[in-house]
This record gives structure tokens, sequence and C-alpha cells, in this order.
């Protein structure tokens, strides 16, 4: 068998688009993983595409990933890439957001399903959405004998991963990508914490034709009829039992900024468990001969695109996009 060029461990879009990213560039891979692809947070996520220009050292890094999703979009096919753009709800008045804002009157005219309580929004026209799970199957299509499911790596090293069957699948550069879980006895040390989220599914006409956020949450609305209500910050571990207290906690808010949500029919009410970091940023490069590529948080949909591309131009001897820079997972953190 041809040896292979890298070995990925974790089967989310970051490991899968990573993989699918490096194959474009002629490189041979195995992604490794334990359960299903898309298992971890990819499934469960909203797939909001939201950059944030203004955010402290996370500004350059969302913009170059925002940029590269439409093209990822179109080759991918049919993903659920909408640039919708979001509105933004204030209730009192104050911009809760960086962009143009708009009064009562305008937002009620663009979006005539939010609250009568709205006093203004800011509008960021260039917010998109992706269906995550969509995703994760058209890569996992694309990749098809690249990925192996039911493997459940328990050592790692510069040069292999080895499995719990003992079997150990060398290749030149090992890549964890395995989200929360990549600190979890496979990269001692590595600075990943988990942080669950909760979110609830509807199905129904969409309540508003854009994204809309307020008082910390999010309602996605998408064309299929399916309307996503999220999501919920809880460092609890690797729990990722559904709670009555998680829907109690995002519906309230939800109603109030979208009251046609309180007529939708619930479809399902899910958990997840994010990769975090001490600083809230990613961490790409190299600990101890392992790539890494994980920390993503709550922006791992989003930052998959410019991820993958610093992971397939890192295996392939490129130079990775200059955003990327600044991520290494041995800087300091608060």
């Amino acid at each position: 068998m041809k040896r292979l060029d890298a070995v990925i461990v974790g089967g989310g879009i970051i490991g899968l688009m990573s993989a699918w990213r490096a194959q474009q560039r002629g490189l041979n891979v195995l992604v490794l993983e334990r359960e299903r692809v898309g298992a971890g947070a990819s499934t469960v996520a909203a797939g909001v595409l939201a950059p944030e220009p203004e955010a402290d050292g996370m500004g350059p890094l969302s913009l170059a990933a925002a940029r590269l999703w439409p093209g990822i979009a179109a080759q991918l096919g049919d993903v659920g890439f909408t640039q919708c753009g979001s509105l933004v709800l204030s209730f009192d008045g104050a911009p809760q957001a960086e962009g143009p804002w708009l009064d009562a009157e305008q937002c009620h005219e663009l979006e005539p399903g939010i609250s009568p309580e709205c006093a203004g929004a800011v509008l960021l026209e260039e917010d998109a959405q992706v269906d995550p799970r969509l995703v994760v199957s058209a890569l996992a299509e694309r990749l098809g004998d690249a990925v192996r499911t039911g493997a459940t790596v328990v050592d790692l090293d510069a040069k292999a991963a080895t499995l719990d069957d003992g079997t150990r699948i060398a290749a030149e550069r090992v890549v964890l990508a395995a989200g929360a879980w990549s600190a979890l006895g496979l990269a001692s040390g590595l600075p990943v914490k988990p942080v669950k989220g909760q979110v609830v599914r509807f199905q129904g006409p969409p309540p508003t034709t854009r994204i809309i956020q307020s008082e910390g949450i999010y309602v996605v609305p998408r064309p299929t009829g399916e309307t996503i209500v999220g999501a919920t910050v809880e460092e609890v571990g690797f729990d990722t039992t559904v709670t009555d207290e998680a829907t109690a906690e995002v519906l309230p808010p939800a109603i109030r900024a979208v009251p046609a949500v309180a007529d939708l029919q619930l479809v399902e009410a899910v958990a997840g468990v994010r990769p975090g970091s001490a600083d809230e940023r990613p961490l790409l490069g190299d600990w101890d001969g392992i790539l890494v590529a994980s920390g993503h948080f709550r922006n791992g949909i989003l930052l998959s695109s410019v991820t993958a591309e610093f992971v397939g131009a890192t295996l392939a001897g490129e130079r990775p996009p200059p955003e990327t820079a600044g991520f290494e997972p041995r800087r300091p953190q608060a």
C-alpha cells in the first residue's frame, strides 16, 4: 500500500475538510473517526457563518474563512449555503454589534416577523449559513475509502496513530483534529477543554428570512422549513445529555425576538461538545511533532474553511494562509 502522507484523527468538519483539501493537492490521506462522521459538535451546530471583523485577534482569520465558503459550497453542491444576512436586535436602542444601524421601522420592513418590542438592529448583510450535516455528508462522500469510522485512536506520535486493537497506522505527518477530544490522552497538555452546547430544532414556515441574533441566542431559518434555536454554553465536561433547562434557557429569548417560533413544531433537542481554549481562539500548528487543528470553540463551522487550507498547505509544503499565523498551540494563553 502506498505510504500515507497524513493520517488525520477526527472525522468532524475540520478533519474531513482538511483531508479533502489535502487530497486536492494530490496527497494520500486517511481520516480516523471513532464513531460516525460528524458525531461530535459538527452535526449539532447551527452552521452560522458570521465573521467578526472587529473581534480581538480573530477578525482577519474569520474574514478569510468567510471568503472561502462560497467556493467550497459551489464545489460540494447543495449544502444549504445561503448568504442570508443577520439582524442583531436591540430592545433598548443600543447597538449590540458593529455594523449599519436600522431603526425599528426599517427592521420591521425587512423582517415583519420580529418582535414588536424591537427598538432597532444592526444589519450584517455578509453573514451566511450552511447546513453542517449536509457539508459533512458531502465531504465524506468525496473522501470515500479515505475515511475509516469505528477507529478509536488511543495513542499518537509524530509519525503514527495507534488504534485500540493495537494497529499502528504510520504516515509522514499526523494531524489531530478531534475537537474537544483532542487533549484526551492523545496530546498531553494540549490546552483544549470541552464546552457543551445545546440547540433546539423546529419545523414549519420559516419565521424570518435572515438569521436573528438577540440576547445571546440565534434563530436560524432554513429554506427547507427547519429553524434552529441555540445555543447554550456549559462547562460540564463531556456530558451530552439534553436537558429541559437548556430549552427553557434559549426558547424565551428566541420567542421574544421572533414570536412565531412559539408556533413551530419541535423536531429535536440536541447537545454537542465544542473544543474550547483558554483565549477562545483556535489552536493551529505543531505540538510535539503533531499538526494540531482544534480549539475552534463556537466558530468551528465558519473556520473549517481556512483551517483546512492551513492543514492542506502545511502538509503539502506550501505557505499557509497568512491569516492563520499567530495561533500556535504553545502561545501564551490567559
